[in-house]
């Protein structure tokens, strides 16, 4: 899709309720060379899974009002929650792709023994979360509301990557943990010490996913990358991006 001139400036549009979706935008960036993305957030009404469904439905949509005036060749729902209560109404409503993004149950589950989900409260009662849970979990899931741990994420943004988040992780010993929550994903390396065992998340499956989708090619490459940030507290996420890339660059190993 991307080698097709007629798409050239046509840009990816990710969505999120706070910064928790930057981790994807950079992942998605990544992958993604030589395609335009632009960053809509909506901080000021975050976190989004501890509000009512249908507010966030509201805002969801409100959202992609402006998105699809952006002409985008796709978006990306960066929220968990936003995803669980809202893609496929997204879908049928627009002509355009719309990624979601998911927790990483199933290569959780994968290396056997129990997976501690940690999710919003919304996403923890959504259907589409349990249906998730019943498909892969396996029987081994315990999944988990986390109230207040994505807005305290949001909040002490600025300790990224050295959180303290004890206080609203449950007493577990879990074989693997997945991050339910692209905001939790800034306290990965915290939660991974915690429990002593791999965390997962949706960040490279969706990022791929995305990749597949645009039909990227190494000439890609050639063409510079443009990103913008729009919505919300856009100079916030400029600069959490910037973080992101820079936490990135000096630590090679680190997976987005």
């Amino acid at each position: 899709m991307c080698d097709d001139n007629r798409f050239a400036a046509r840009p990816v549009c990710v969505f999120d309720s706070g910064t928790g979706g930057l981790n994807l935008l950079a992942a998605c960036a990544e992958r993604c060379p030589g395609t335009d993305f632009i960053y809509f957030a909506d901080n000021y009404n975050m976190p989004y899974g501890s509000l009512p469904p249908e507010k966030v439905k509201e805002l969801v949509f409100d959202a992609f009002a402006r998105i699809a005036r952006r002409n985008p060749l796709a978006a990306v729902v960066a929220c968990n929650t936003a995803t669980a209560l809202c893609i496929n109404d997204l879908r049928e409503k627009y002509d355009f792709p719309v990624i979601g993004i998911q927790p990483a149950i199933k290569p959780a589950v994968s290396i056997g023994g129990k997976c501690l989900v940690l999710a919003t409260p919304a996403t923890v009662a959504s259907r589409s979360f349990t249906e998730l849970c019943r498909q892969y979990g396996d029987g081994a899931v315990e999944a988990v509301a986390c109230p207040g741990l994505a807005a305290y994420i949001e909040e002490h943004i600025a300790e990224y990557p050295d959180f303290d988040v004890s206080q609203f992780l449950p007493a577990c010993n879990p074989a693997s943990v997945v991050l339910g929550c692209t905001h939790y994903v800034f306290a990965e390396k915290a939660i991974s010490k915690i429990y002593s065992c791999p965390a997962f998340d949706g960040i490279s499956g969706t990022a791929d996913h995305l990749r597949t989708l645009l039909g990227i090619k190494a000439k890609n490459r050639l063409k510079k990358q443009k990103i913008e940030f729009k919505n919300g507290d856009f100079e916030k996420n400029s600069k959490i991006y910037s973080l992101i890339i820079d936490y990135k660059n000096k630590n090679k190993n680190v997976n987005f």
